[in-house]
């Protein structure tokens, strides 16, 4: 088979697997993945964080080397409501488009960079030093890459990291963080025609809106990633009409910069709404920024500008990736977000990868092992 055909079969075959988390169930697929890169001379351990959460690490290389490190995620978001006209886990073709759900985000990239190593080891010295970390949950905040990055060695060491996620292979040095919480209030319920013997959850939850609607961040904007956001994406509370609410939740999404830490913003936040609100973490992962100017990022540059309109330059992207907890842990080694994915159709319905940005991510990953192990 060709490098184009094994591209596209491998892209359908991650696919097929139904990796939506929740609840994940990734192990399946971490095990196809894992007899590939062991077939093909890589030394691999898997990991399981919960039953059926399993993530993986493949390395070649000597001991002492610093290996270039690609990683990618495996599980994928619900389908939504909406009808699909194409099936969701069966890669069907059409002209130069993949469907399936995480054909972009982020199956076709995790297919490109494991064809790339496989392909690279057959014709390179076989101790090229070469990580792939292959990770579960991360859509809904990296819980596997922090369970990897919580044991004793799991991830090894790295010189530079590599992040597959969908940005129609452009590179990208930066991208927020996120803090997504869960802000509680509680009262007394009580019935209805008599609110004054209750307690109103949702009143509660009302003052608490009013002054998120106020929330203004002091931060300076990040010359690639802007201000910090916060949004309120969900609000519920009371269980019947009739009745006085004794809980109400409103959902927060904070995106945040390399100024800040989630852990400040926490602490501000909950001194701003008052001891009325109960504040609950649901996701917290940082903010990553490589310097643009970094001797590989400028490799980086190079090598995807021949594939390129033009030569890149610095920019940044609003959504996290598992680099929020890698980077961190191999030591904030130089970070750049980059795979064939289309950013516009992560979590779409019908969403599709285009396996021309497929091969030419084989391509660039490819041209970056090479350059690294030179």
């Amino acid at each position: 088979m060709s490098v184009s055909s094994d591209l596209t079969a491998l892209t359908r075959k991650l696919i097929s697997f139904n990796t939506i988390n929740p609840p994940g169930r990734e192990r399946e697929c971490a095990h196809y993945i894992s007899n590939l890169l062991e077939n093909g001379g890589f030394k691999v351990s898997l990991f399981e964080f919960e039953d059926t959460r399993t993530s993986l690490v493949a390395r070649s290389g000597n001991e002492g080397e610093l290996p270039i490190c690609f990683t990618g995620h495996i599980d994928t978001v619900p389908l939504g409501e909406t009808q699909w006209h194409a099936d969701p886990f069966k890669g069907e073709t059409d002209g130069d488009k993949i469907y399936g759900r995480g054909s972009a985000d982020m199956k076709g990239g995790v297919a490109s960079i494991i064809i790339a190593a496989l392909s690279f080891l057959k014709t390179a010295k076989k101790n090229s030093p070469i990580t792939l970390v292959i990770t579960a949950g991360e859509e809904t905040g990296s819980q596997g890459a922090k369970h990897l990055a919580g044991l004793n060695n799991a991830l090894g060491q790295a010189g530079a990291l590599v992040v597959a996620e969908p940005t129609s292979n452009y590179p990208l040095v930066a991208h927020k963080g996120a803090l997504w919480l869960e802000a509680q209030t509680t009262g007394i319920t009580a019935h209805g025609s008599m609110p004054d013997q209750g307690e109103n959850a949702i009143y509660k939850a009302v003052d608490a809106l009013q002054k998120l609607m106020k929330i203004e961040f002091a931060d300076s904007p990040h010359p690639l990633l802007g201000k910090p956001t916060l949004n309120v994406g969900t609000i519920a509370g009371g269980l019947n009409i009739n009745s006085v609410p004794d809980r109400a939740t409103i959902g927060i999404d904070i995106r945040t910069i390399p100024s800040q830490t989630n852990e400040n913003i926490f602490s501000w936040l909950k001194s701003c709404l008052g001891e009325d609100v109960q504040l609950k973490r649901i996701v917290d992962v940082g903010s990553v920024a490589t310097a643009p100017e970094h001797e590989w990022v400028q490799d980086v540059f190079d090598i995807t500008g021949a594939y390129l309109d033009e030569r890149p330059g610095p920019r940044g992207i609003n959504y996290f990736t598992d680099a929020s907890v890698l980077t961190p842990a191999y030591g904030n080694v130089p970070t750049v977000i980059l795979g064939p994915g289309e950013a516009q159709m992560a979590h779409k319905t019908d969403e599709y990868c285009s396996i021309s940005k497929i091969e030419q991510s084989f391509e660039i990953y490819t041209e970056l092992m090479r350059k690294w192990c030179s």
